[in-house]
């Protein structure tokens, strides 16, 4: 028996062996049917690409529902140690609670192994619903910041010792009045946290022939974190990708942008408008943590089905790999629920993994079996085809792997 070994990563860059260790996490709701069935095609199409050269051992990681049953915990200290020890997880989705109970898992997990990237592609797949009238055009890359901003969680309920403090210092030192009944969240942005991930988006810019970056942000309101973002973008692209980015102003002025990646920034709001009515200008958007959450879906809904997304979320040592969508607790066991989009955060794991043609076979079943209708409830009701159940799905990639 062959065992398997650790991915590492040096200067950012990953090591696979032939025999890695990954870990999984089931997940809640539907996660566990559809956290299975993605590991089937993932080993289905890893199988087939290196004819059985190369292979994964999955290590499963408790937390959530599942570890709660059995240790008592969501999220327990061992669950966090395995985590920190294999450091590439593909996750179904967990609960998190709106408005009090527990912290998001998926936060701490992001926090634990400094996962700063959220990276997002969202391109239309020819087949499906979509709302707008030229889906073809909308293919970008949503890279959001992912350990910063207000998901920090640095907060205070309203009526808390903690809020009081927080509202005494604001009126004593900084002369701030607020209302005695004012929750409080702190919203930090880190110039070095702004560089990495910036960094992150304009190399993947440049690696995968994008022809351009735009910065997402409310610096017309929130000056110094928000502002501030687009400001050390700016200057983070003059000063390291000078020979090979050019602003927007810079065109505009007449200067050719020929070989070079062109680096704007639109507010916020009318990034919602903008990606609706002019989805192909938009092709790599850097974001902070909330907008890049917000943005993310919006995108997701030009598509016609959020489901069909997956999402990488990356650090210079370690990914955690995932669908988009929530748990969909009434769909829980009943063999019906889409597992499309965990099957792309894992192909979107194999190509971090430099595993490239599994990657590509991953891709291809599921262009073949929509253009066959061959698909899940969620998408049978607009092409008036009987459905498949999510293993039957699963086990059509299967096939349709097996016949490439």
């Amino acid at each position: 028996m062959i065992m398997g070994e650790l991915i590492t990563f040096e200067n950012g860059k990953w090591k696979t062996p032939d025999y890695p260790q990954v870990a999984y996490i089931e997940g809640d709701g539907i996660g566990p049917e559809i956290t299975h069935a993605a590991i089937s095609v993932t080993n289905s199409a890893v199988k087939r690409a290196y004819n059985g050269k190369k292979k994964i051992e999955w290590i499963e990681i408790l937390a959530g529902d599942k570890a709660y049953e059995v240790k008592g915990d969501r999220f327990p200290k061992e669950s966090q140690e395995l985590l920190q020890k294999y450091r590439v997880v593909l996750k179904g989705p967990l609960t998190t609670p709106v408005g009090g109970g527990w912290r998001s898992i998926n936060v701490t997990i992001r926090m634990i192994l400094d996962l700063y990237a959220n990276i997002r592609p969202v391109k239309y797949i020819n087949g499906l619903e979509s709302p707008i009238k030229q889906p073809e055009k909308v293919d970008m890359i949503i890279f959001r910041e992912n350990t910063d901003d207000l998901y920090r969680g640095i907060e205070w309920p309203y009526n808390s010792e903690g809020a009081k403090k927080v509202r005494d210092f604001l009126r004593k030192e900084m002369k701030v009045e607020l209302e005695d009944d004012t929750g409080i969240g702190i919203k930090p942005m880190s110039k070095a946290k702004t560089f990495r991930i910036g960094r992150m988006a304009i190399n993947y810019a440049i690696a995968n022939g994008r022809k351009k970056v735009t910065i997402m942000h409310k610096g017309n309101v929130m000056k110094y974190t928000e502002g501030a973002f687009r400001e050390w973008i700016y200057e983070l692209a003059k000063e390291e990708f000078f020979e090979r980015v050019i602003t927007e102003e810079e065109v505009n002025q007449g200067i050719s942008p020929q070989g070079k990646v062109i680096l704007n920034d639109r507010i916020a709001d009318n990034m919602f408008q903008q990606i609706i009515i002019r989805p192909e200008e938009y092709d790599v958007i850097l974001a902070p943590n909330v907008n890049g959450d917000l943005i993310s879906d919006a995108a997701g809904a030009l598509i016609g089905n959020i489901g069909m997304l997956g999402g990488a979320n990356v650090g210079d040592s370690g990914g955690m790999f995932e669908a988009v969508h929530g748990t969909a607790p009434k769909y829980a066991g009943k063999n019906v629920a889409n597992p499309t989009g965990i099957i792309k955060g894992a192909e979107l794991m194999l190509r971090f993994m430099g595993w490239v043609e599994a990657a590509d076979m991953i891709e291809r079943a599921i262009l073949n079996s929509i253009r066959e209708r061959k698909v899940t409830q969620d998408l049978a009701r607009f092409m008036n085809v009987q459905p498949l159940g999510t293993k039957d799905y699963a086990n059509e990639l299967v096939n349709q792997i097996e016949k490439m």
